[in-house]
C-alpha cells in the first residue's frame, strides 16, 4: 500500500525554481529548510517569474559552459522493445493504488496523477483504473459483440467487422461516480491525485452506437433504453437511456491513437460522454434494446445516492459541472513569495465549460481565469490564472460554470441538499490552503 506521502507531488508544472525539487523531496524536515534557504540564495538573480529565466551570474553557469556527456557522446539506439517509455527522471509520475476503496481479489482502483499533467489529454499509461473483477487481456480474434432485443435483425459483430466500418474520433472525459467521494465525510485526503484522480480525458475512436442500432433495425416505437453488458467476471451491466444511445455514445476500440489498453477495456468498450464511468462498460459483449430500465445490480444496489431521509436516488448518471486547481495543490510547496501561474481543469457532463473563476481568499472574492483551447463538449478544459503570492496564508478555489448555466456548488450547499452519507457525485468546490511557510494542504471550509 502506498501511503499518501509517497506521491511526492509527481512532476510539477510552471516555474520549477519556486517549487520543491526532487532533491529536496528526499531530505528530512530540518535539512529541507536548509535546502530551501540555499535555493532562495541561488535564485536571487531571478527576475519576476512571469518574465522567466534567471540572470546570468558573472562567473557563468557551469551547466552551459561545460558540455555534458550527452553533447559529446553517442546516444542510445531506437527503443529495444519497439514501444516508447517515459524518461527515467519521470518515474515518480505514476498511478497510485487506492488507499482503502473497494477491493475484490486485487487492487480495484488506481488514481491518475493530475498534478503532473499538462493540457487536457491523459497519457494512456496513466489513465485511472477501476476494476470490478480485475482486468483481462482478451484475444480480439475470439471476442464477439452482439446487438439484440427490440431490433428487426439481431446481429453478432467480430472485431474485424467493427474495424471495417466507418469510424469517428472524439475527445471526452471519463470520471468515476465515486471521484472525490472520500471528501463527503470530512476526510481531507492530502493530494489532488487522491481527491480527484479517478478522472481522465482521452481521444476515443470507434463506431457510433446509433449506426449499429440502425444497421440492426431498432424499433423506435417501442425502444426506450439499452442495456450494455461486459464480458468480465463481474457481469457488469448498465442501463442507458435511448436519447444518449442515439446521440454521442460510441462502441470504441481506440484510445489516444492506439488500441485500448487491457485495463481500459481492450478490445472493446462503450464510451458514454458525460455519464459516470461505470456506464462506460469495458470488454463490451452485448447491447440489448428494451422498453424499460433494467434495474441491474450495479444500478439498483450500487452507484446510488443515499439522501438524508434514507431514500436512494437511482440512475443519477450525469457528472455535473466540476473543476479543481491542480497546481498549486495539496502536497506541493511554494519556495518563495512572488508570481505563480495557478492552473487546473474543469469539466461538465452537460456540455461545454463557459467560465471558471478563481478565489485566493476562500471564496470571498472571485476573478475570471483564462480558458485554454480547445473547449469541447463533455471534455476537460484547461484554465490558467496569474497570481502573485504575498507570503501570507491563502485559500485557493476554482468555480466552474457550464453551457447550461449550472454552477459548481460549495460543499456546504451540496451537503445541505444531499446530506453526508453519500459516496457518489461530489462536484463541490475544492479548497487548497497555502500556508505562510509555502506548504499546500487540503482543507474543507464550513
Amino acid at each position: 500500500m502506498n501511503d499518501f506521502n509517497s506521491t511526492q507531488m509527481g512532476r510539477l508544472q510552471k516555474a520549477p525554481e519556486f517549487f520543491l525539487s526532487r532533491e529536496a523531496m528526499t531530505l528530512s524536515r530540518d535539512d529541507r529548510r536548509s535546502f530551501l534557504r540555499r535555493a532562495f540564495v541561488a535564485a536571487s538573480g531571478v527576475a519576476a517569474a512571469a518574465a522567466g529565466g534567471r540572470a546570468l551570474a558573472s562567473e557563468g553557469d557551469p551547466a552551459i559552459l561545460k558540455l555534458p556527456t550527452h553533447s559529446t557522446g553517442l546516444g542510445a539506439p531506437v527503443a529495444a522493445k519497439g514501444y516508447g517509455t517515459p524518461s527515467k527522471y519521470e518515474e515518480n509520475l505514476q498511478r497510485r493504488e487506492s488507499p482503502g476503496l473497494t477491493r475484490v481479489s486485487a487492487a480495484s482502483v488506481s488514481f491518475a496523477p493530475l498534478q503532473g499533467f499538462f493540457g487536457i489529454i491523459t497519457p494512456s499509461g496513466l489513465h485511472f483504473e477501476r476494476h470490478h473483477q480485475g482486468f483481462w487481456d482478451i484475444d480480439p480474434r475470439q471476442h464477439r459483440f452482439m446487438i439484440n432485443g427490440l431490433v428487426k435483425t439481431p446481429k453478432v459483430f467480430t472485431m474485424d467487422d467493427l474495424m471495417r466500418m466507418p469510424c469517428v474520433s472524439r475527445m471526452h472525459f471519463i470520471e468515476c461516480g465515486a471521484n472525490t467521494g472520500m471528501e463527503w465525510g470530512n476526510v481531507a485526503v492530502p493530494t489532488v491525485q487522491y481527491t480527484h484522480g479517478m478522472l481522465s480525458c482521452c481521444e476515443f475512436t470507434g463506431v457510433p452506437l446509433k449506426w449499429l442500432l440502425d444497421d440492426c433495425g431498432i424499433d423506435l416505437k417501442k425502444a426506450k433504453y439499452v442495456l450494455a453488458e461486459g464480458a468480465d467476471g463481474s457481469g457488469m451491466t448498465r442501463t442507458i437511456n435511448l436519447a444518449n444511445a442515439l446521440d454521442d455514445v460510441m462502441v470504441a476500440y481506440g484510445m489516444n491513437g492506439e488500441m485500448l489498453r487491457p485495463e481500459n477495456g481492450y478490445p472493446l468498450r462503450l464510451v458514454v460522454p458525460g455519464v459516470q464511468g461505470v456506464s462506460w462498460v469495458k470488454y463490451l459483449r452485448r447491447i440489448e434494446v428494451g422498453d424499460m430500465p433494467y434495474a441491474a445490480k450495479d444500478e439498483n444496489l450500487h452507484y446510488v445516492d443515499l439522501l438524508p431521509d434514507g431514500a436512494l436516488r437511482t440512475y443519477t448518471s450525469i457528472q455535473e459541472v466540476k473543476s479543481v486547481i491542480t497546481t498549486p495543490s495539496g502536497g506541493q510547496v511554494l519556495l518563495d513569495k512572488g508570481f505563480y501561474a495557478i492552473t487546473g481543469i474543469a469539466w461538465s457532463g452537460r456540455g461545454k465549460i463557459r467560465r471558471v473563476e478563481i478565489s485566493t481568499d476562500g471564496g470571498k472574492n472571485w476573478k475570471d481565469a483564462r480558458l485554454e483551447t480547445p473547449v469541447l463538449d463533455k471534455c476537460l478544459t484547461r484554465f490558467n490564472f496569474n497570481w502573485t503570492w504575498n507570503g501570507s496564508d491563502a485559500i485557493l478555489q476554482s468555480r466552474a460554470t457550464d453551457s447550461t448555466g449550472h454552477i459548481q456548488p460549495t460543499m456546504t450547499a451540496l451537503r445541505a441538499a444531499r446530506g453526508t452519507r453519500s459516496t457518489y457525485h461530489n462536484n463541490s468546490i475544492q479548497s487548497w490552503l497555502v500556508s505562510a511557510n509555502g506548504e499546500v494542504s487540503n482543507v474543507q471550509l464550513a
